[in-house]
């Protein structure tokens, strides 16, 4: 037979935690809050009438005392009765006696039914240490004994698989609630390995199944990480990101499905329901705001009683790329700045921590590093068929690319839109100039990013988009880049932090050619690098357009690059698996199968 967990089960052996989190854009109708809410209650008493027979006397009558077989019997019979009165009373006495003992045999036998039962909707364990108090022998985290908050378990576990394009990532996190806020204190991180067709969920197309099994790998490590007394009580989430989508909602719905089936029939954690989204294509806002939650956790900005300032946080991926910040409206009365932000979907209302914030989101798709790529060569092919507007003939030549590294040319395959004149797919080869020309490509870098198109919400970054002044909302406070700012920089020998400045610097000496890497000779693996990939031109000069031209940051503004806080992988996962600690996140202990 199957047992289901009842909540109220849940809540007092193995509670989730008392933390709620909930969140959504600002137009949506549930508010766009997270917040911790404590949850679990104490069980209603019921009164239960006493069944206790009355007292007899010897002649037959009765009193209206309640009969107590433990009184002498001395004062349950009259002192002038006789031998037989006194026999008959004895025999009445013995007689109630064992059917009151046949009673405290039925109620035992209920009572320890109850505990069985018990025993079975706990999962078959039961907690270690009475209280949910430990010893620092028995106690399953290094930081304590006992939770702040007794409705707590005092160690949590949460996996969390993000099912990129390139590949899937799996993150085993185990959590601690020492403190009033859930506390990470280990994670377990794999990937699956690389295949020429592609690792991720999206290269298996029509063998849905196959992409679910690509998930084995990883699963394995949440088996290892995870003790036997937490598996049935440890949530399990995808999300898949962009890639998955281009297949099309059909194929990528089978390829959703089988994952989930697989997930619930082959492992004991119990999977996110449908509603809450336990297995989906994330939206792209919400990749943001996770990673934007991830990042200030570990840096201890939120979370804690102190009201410290928070970072903000750009993440450039390889289709879209993230902003999220918390703007700040001072003296906007003589600034010139409105008082509030501006209402939309780029508004995030969130709880946290006891604090609240107001945050300003948004995500770009097509202007991914990847994208930007694609776009870039679809503009250098647009200024040669102005030039040639007349003839094809250039396409089977070489093409000049400011983009390229001098001297080196690169087969690229470029799409035109549908509208076009080219339009279809052309492999085309992009030469690099002779000598250098890093201001050409910037300005290539500049035009895909539409400066100029028209501002509903003023103001705007790029591309129409409004975005509260970086300079005027959020001057002075930390910013962390990431994913390819990180790899660009970081494999060029980059310090944690630079300037703007400082990246532009570094772009003219990449796109000046290897007459000028010298400078590059004491970094490991730098040549190799720049030798092996002739867009690095491009795409620093994608990133210094992006966060300078786009976003509009200072110049001598620094930004501050990171892969890991405190031994913890960057990105959205952490921040997507803290909601999965709250009671109603979508998940429910599981049961194990009990033979009858």
């Amino acid at each position: 037979m199957r047992l289901r967990r009842d909540n109220k089960f849940q809540s007092a052996h193995y509670s989730s935690t008392t933390v709620r989190l909930s969140m959504s854009s600002s137009n949506s109708s549930s508010g766009g809050i997270w917040s911790y809410v404590p949850f679990g209650s104490s069980p209603r008493r019921r009164s239960v009438s006493s069944g206790l027979p009355l007292r007899h006397s010897a002649n037959g009558s009765t009193d209206n005392t309640p009969w107590d077989p433990f009184e002498k019997s001395s004062r349950q019979t009259k002192e002038n009765d006789g031998g037989r009165s006194f026999t008959l009373e004895s025999i009445r006495t013995a007689w109630m006696t064992q059917s009151r003992q046949a009673r405290y045999v039925k109620v035992g036998g209920v009572l320890g039914l109850i505990v069985l039962l018990y025993w079975f909707l706990s999962g078959g364990q039961y907690t270690s240490s009475p209280n949910n108090v430990y010893t620092p022998s028995n106690s399953p985290t290094t930081k304590c004994t006992k939770p702040y908050d007794h409705t707590k378990p005092l160690v949590q576990y949460a996996i969390m698989i993000d099912a990129g394009s390139t590949g899937s990532r799996i993150h085993v996190y185990k959590f601690n609630n020492c403190g009033s806020t859930p506390e990470l204190e280990n994670e377990e991180f794999k990937m699956t390995e690389k295949r020429p067709e592609g690792s991720g969920l999206s290269s298996y197309k029509t063998d849905a199944e196959g992409a679910a099994k690509s998930l084995d790998p990883l699963m394995q490590v949440a088996l290892t990480s995870v003790p036997d007394e937490y598996k049935s009580c440890t949530p399990v989430a995808v999300k898949a990101t962009a890639g998955l989508r281009l297949l099309g909602e059909e194929m990528s719905q089978k390829i959703l499905d089988a994952v989930r089936t697989r997930l619930e029939t082959q492992y004991p954690f119990p999977v996110v329901s449908r509603e809450k989204g336990g297995v989906e294509i994330m939206k792209g806002e919400d990749e943001g705001v996770f990673a934007w939650i991830t990042t200030n956790y570990l840096l201890g900005k939120i979370g804690g009683p102190d009201e410290t300032p928070t970072a903000a946080v750009f993440d450039l991926g390889g289709g879209s790329t993230q902003i999220v910040f918390q703007p700040t409206f001072k003296n906007s009365p003589h600034g010139g700045m409105p008082p509030k932000m501006a209402d939309g979907d780029h508004k995030y209302s969130l709880k946290f921590g006891g604090r609240e914030f107001e945050l300003y989101q948004h995500s770009h798709l097509g202007y991914g590093l990847m994208s930007a790529r694609k776009a870039l060569h679809v503009s250098v092919l647009e200024h040669m068929h102005k030039q040639n507007p007349d003839s094809t003939a250039w396409l089977s030549k070489p093409i000049p690319n400011a983009c390229i590294t001098p001297g080196e040319q690169k087969k690229v395959d470029v799409t035109m839109p549908a509208d076009h004149p080219l339009a279809g797919d052309h492999s085309v080869t992009m030469e690099g100039p002779i000598d250098a020309l890093p201001a050409q490509c910037r300005a290539l870098a500049e035009g895909i990013l539409y400066k100029e198109k028209e501002c509903a919400i003023a103001p705007c970054s790029f591309n129409g988009v409004h975005q509260p002044s970086l300079d005027k909302t959020f001057a002075r406070e930390d910013v962390y880049v990431f994913s390819y700012f990180y790899d660009r920089t970081h494999d060029l020998g980059m310090p944690e932090s630079f300037t703007l400045r400082e990246l532009q610097d570094l772009t003219e000496k990449v796109c000046g050619g290897e007459k000028h890497w010298g400078g590059f000779a004491g970094v490991e693996g730098a040549l190799a690098e720049l030798r092996d990939r002739p867009e690095w031109c491009l795409d620093l000069n994608f990133m210094t357009a992006l966060l300078h031209t786009g976003y509009e940051m200072p110049i001598d503004r620094e930004v501050k690059i990171a892969k890991k806080i405190k031994g913890n992988e960057l990105g959205w996962c952490l921040g997507a698996s803290l909601p999965l600690l709250e009671s109603g996140s979508g998940w429910e202990c599981r049961i194990k199968e009990v033979s009858a």
